[in-house]
């Protein structure tokens, strides 16, 4: 069987890269965009970059901001009407996984309206036509959702989170300037790079790996690893090298899969509204151990790429637990809770596991797994 691989038409990298936008713009004979951002990001004037970049260049423009953290099957429903209404031709995605997820969401429901139930979207939907085209431009480093095939939307009727996967939502353009990620406060930038680092290393041990999403797992944990605490601590060097880490993972993930830190960190999101990047922070050294014997001689790759030194002249036994602890450590420096306790009631347990189960990342997960060993896992933590 071949191995698929999709990434963006086009992505800019580095300081400025948002003034792209209207030559992209231009270029493509787009006439009138539909900016998707959140409340804070147009509050605090992060989404008024871009718009200045628009206004600028002459380019019309409307705002869509009903979105939520964790963005809902009405915040996507409500956005459907309002492109309707907009008369917009492309979308303009400012944000993180929020932004994005809801953005992709509007556009391959524009573009394939038998699929207006979105439930109907959930999992791998046999959608037939492109998405309305998505301009992505990430404000935290950690989704990577602009170069990724996913997207997340909460049924809050039902306390759970749909992952769908399609490559037909990937954004055209991403715009990955660290400049409009300076504002990230220090917890969010924790949080989201700690995501990013949880993309590097279950996209790595997944079932469906290979050697080319290998290649873009080290390389972002290696970069990952080296620059999240100076971005934690808003230096520009640490700033734009997570910009490049957290992209660089997505590229991998995408294409591959992840495995049950997803699977458990995303109920958590439904029920409690949990940050994702928090969630999976908390759960990743303890589902990293439970896999460990499923993962051959990976450990000591991801223990080497995190900057463990002597790793060669280490037992497997050794290397595993180096590795967890590399990983432990930097969720701690950067200011991560070290357990659920806070979080997760014990008696949702038998429901969080159950969703966990049951949802589109665990099939990926390198090691066989249980609604009961998903049980312990989560009673391990709190």
């Amino acid at each position: 069987m071949a191995n698929r691989f999709v990434l963006n038409e086009t992505s800019y990298h580095g300081a400025g890269a948002i003034k792209d936008i209207a030559s992209e713009a231009v270029g493509r004979g787009f006439k009138k965009a539909f900016l998707c951002s959140d409340p804070d990001l147009l509050e605090f004037g992060v989404t008024g970059k871009v718009i200045g970049v628009l206004e600028e260049a002459g380019l019309s423009y409307e705002i869509y901001s009903n979105i939520k953290v964790n963005p809902t099957i009405e915040n996507v429903q409500m956005g459907v009407e309002a492109f309707k209404k907009a008369g917009a031709d492309y979308i303009i995605a400012v944000g993180g996984g929020s932004s994005m997820d809801t953005a992709k969401g509007v556009g391959i429901v524009i573009a394939n309206p038998d699929f207006e139930d979105i439930r109907s979207l959930e999992g791998v939907a046999p959608t037939t036509q492109k998405s309305v085209p998505i301009f992505a431009v990430p404000t935290t480093a950690g989704t990577a959702a602009e170069v990724t095939i996913n997207y997340v939307i909460t049924d809050v009727e039902k306390n759970r989170k749909m992952v769908c996967v399609d490559p037909k939502d990937i954004p055209v353009v991403a715009f990955v300037d660290p400049e409009m990620m300076a504002s990230m406060p220090k917890g969010l930038t924790a949080a989201t790079g700690m995501d990013a680092l949880t993309h590097a290393i279950e996209g790595y041990i997944t079932a469906g790996a290979w050697e080319l999403s290998d290649m873009f797992h080290l390389k972002a944990i290696e970069i990952i690893s080296r620059s999240l605490r100076g971005a934690v601590d808003n230096t520009a060097e640490g700033r734009t090298d997570m910009a490049l880490g957290q992209y660089v993972a997505g590229m991998g993930f995408s294409n591959v899969g992840l495995g049950i830190v997803h699977s458990m960190a995303h109920p958590l999101g439904a029920l409690y509204d949990t940050p994702h990047g928090i969630a999976n922070a908390i759960i990743l050294p303890t589902v990293m151990a439970y896999n460990a014997e499923a993962t051959g001689e990976k450990y000591r790759e991801i223990a080497r790429a995190m900057g463990v030194e002597g790793v060669d002249a280490m037992s497997q036994e050794e290397y595993r637990q180096v590795a967890i602890d590399a990983v432990k450590q930097l969720s701690e420096d950067v200011g991560i809770p070290v357990d659920l306790k806070d979080i997760v009631k014990a008696e949702d347990i038998p429901f969080l596991a159950q969703s966990a189960y049951d949802d589109a990342c665990r099939p990926g997960n390198p090691k066989e797994t249980s609604v009961e060993d998903i049980t312990v896992l989560y009673e391990s933590l709190i």
